[in-house]
C-alpha cells in the first residue's frame, strides 16, 4: 500500500495556529470554531455539539462498521480560586499538573472585563528579600500567585480591575519551531494530535479516494479533566482510535521520532485486534514504530468506555518529552501517524461482524491459544534431544 503524502507545511502552519489560540479546558469556544473554518476550507462535513465538541465525516464505500479518530481540543489550565490581600490570585489547576511547571509562566487572566496578562510567581519570589527561603519553599499550587499586569495591591484593586472568582487562566505556550524539525511549546497535548488528524483530512481529500468505510474524525473539549469523548460516538462507529501524546521517559518506550503504538494505559490494555491492526499498518507502509505502557496516563478512548461505548479502541502516540511541562516532540512523528490515519482509512475492514453491534459467533474474532514452537533451541537447527527414556 502506498502511503499518502503529508502537507508538512501545512501541518506545521495549523499547528502553529492552534497553539497561538488559549483553550484550557471550560473555555473552547474559539478553538471550536478555528478548528470549524479550517474544515470548511477543507470541505469536509461536521457537525457541533451543544458544548463544542465537533464530529466531522468523511463517508466511505460502505457506512459500516464505521471507524473513527479522535483529539482533545483542551488544554491544561488554571482557574481563580480566591483574590489575595496583597492583589494577587490564588489559582487551582485546570487537569493534572504540577506547580512545578507553573512558576515563570506567562499567562492570560480572562474577566468578564477583558483579558489581563500576567505570571505566575512563588510566593516568594525575589532572592534579595528572602534569602534561602526561596529554595526551601515547597512545590505546590498553594505556593504560587498570579502576578496580574495592572495596578493591583489589595483585594479591592481586583474588584476594580473586573477580575473574579472562577475567572479562567490559560498558560501562555511559548512556542518554538526549529530548523532540525524539534517542536518546543506546552499544549502540544494535544494541539499536535489535532494538526494530524488535520493533516490527514487534507490528504484523504486532496486524494480523491474513498475511505474504505465511513470514517468520522472527533475532536472533544474536556479531556484534560476526565470526559473527553463521552458523548460524540455514533452507535455505528465500532472503532475508535485516539491520537495523543506518548511519554518518552526514563522507563517508557516512547520515541520522540515515529509512531508510538500504546498497549494498555492505567484504565488497562487497549482492543487486541485494532492495536495489532495499527502495528501492522506500520509493518506494511515501513513506518517507524515502537509499543509502550502507560501507567500514569489515560485518553478519549478511556472516557468513551467508560461512557458504555461498545468500540474497539487503541491510542497512537507521537513521544512527548516533559508531558504536561515544557513540552517537545519532533514532526518526523507528527507525519509519521498523520501517514498511519490514512494507511488506516484505506485498509480493508477484517471484522465484518463489527457492523452490527449484536450478533451470534459466526465471524466473531479469535486470540492465539496454541503453545509457541519450543522444537528448536535458539541460534541452533538441531532439535532438543529427547528426555532419557523417551518413548518413540
Amino acid at each position: 500500500m502506498s502511503l499518502m503524502t503529508i502537507d508538512i507545511p501545512y501541518l506545521s502552519k495549523v499547528l502553529e495556529q492552534l497553539l497561538a489560540i488559549p483553550s484550557p479546558t471550560g473555555y473552547t469556544d474559539e478553538i471550536a470554531r478555528h478548528v470549524s473554518k479550517e474544515l470548511d476550507k477543507l470541505g469536509v462535513f461536521y457537525e457541533v455539539t451543544r458544548r463544542g465538541a465537533i464530529r466531522a465525516k468523511l463517508a466511505g464505500k460502505k457506512h459500516k462498521p464505521a471507524r473513527a479518530f479522535v483529539s482533545h481540543l483542551d488544554t491544561l489550565g488554571a482557574q481563580v480560586k480566591s483574590l489575595k490581600d496583597n492583589g494577587r490570585l490564588e489559582l487551582v489547576p485546570i487537569g493534572h499538573w504540577s506547580a512545578r511547571f507553573a512558576e515563570g509562566a506567562r499567562t492570560t487572566v480572562f474577566s468578564e472585563s477583558g483579558a489581563y496578562s500576567g505570571t505566575i510567581l512563588p510566593n516568594k519570589a525575589s532572592g534579595h528579600t528572602y534569602n534561602d527561603g526561596i529554595d526551601e519553599l515547597p512545590v505546590g499550587w498553594e505556593y504560587v500567585e498570579l502576578r496580574v499586569d495592572a495596578y493591583s495591591k489589595s483585594v479591592e484593586d481586583i474588584h476594580r480591575l473586573g477580575i473574579d472568582i472562577g475567572d479562567m487562566v490559560a498558560i501562555d505556550p511559548a512556542t518554538e519551531f526549529l530548523e532540525n524539525g524539534f517542536i518546543v511549546s506546552r499544549h502540544l497535548d494535544n494541539k499536535a494530535g489535532v494538526a494530524v488528524m488535520l493533516a490527514a483530512l487534507k490528504a484523504m481529500v486532496e486524494s480523491g479516494k474513498k475511505p474504505t468505510v465511513d470514517t468520522f474524525w472527533l475532536f472533544t473539549i474536556a479531556e484534560e479533566t476526565g470526559h473527553g469523548a463521552t458523548s460524540i460516538l455514533t452507535p455505528e462507529i465500532a472503532s475508535l482510535v485516539a491520537i495523543d501524546n506518548g511519554t518518552s521517559a526514563p522507563g517508557q518506550n516512547s520515541e520522540e521520532f515515529g509512531v508510538t503504538i500504546a498497549m494498555a494505559d492505567q484504565t488497562g490494555p487497549f482492543d487486541y485486534h485494532l492495536t495489532r491492526k495499527m502495528v501492522q499498518l506500520c509493518k506494511d507502509n515501513d513506518i517507524k514504530h515502537q509499543k509502550d505502557v502507560f501507567r500514569y496516563y489515560r485518553s478519549d478512548a478511556a472516557s468513551a468506555i467508560e461512557a458504555g461505548a461498545d468500540v474497539r479502541t487503541a491510542l497512537i502516540t507521537f513521544g512527548v518529552d516533559a508531558s504536561h511541562g515544557y513540552e517537545r516532540i519532533h514532526m518526523h512523528a507528527l507525519r509519521s501517524l498523520a501517514e498511519l490515519c490514512t494507511s488506516y482509512s484505506m485498509s480493508p475492514v477484517e471484522i465484518q461482524r463489527d457492523a452490527r453491534e449484536f450478533a451470534g459467533l459466526k465471524g466473531f474474532t479469535t486470540q492465539p491459544t496454541e503453545d509457541a514452537d519450543q522444537d528448536l533451541a535458539p541460534d541452533s537447527e538441531e532439535p532438543h534431544p529427547e528426555p532419557v527414556g523417551a518413548q518413540n
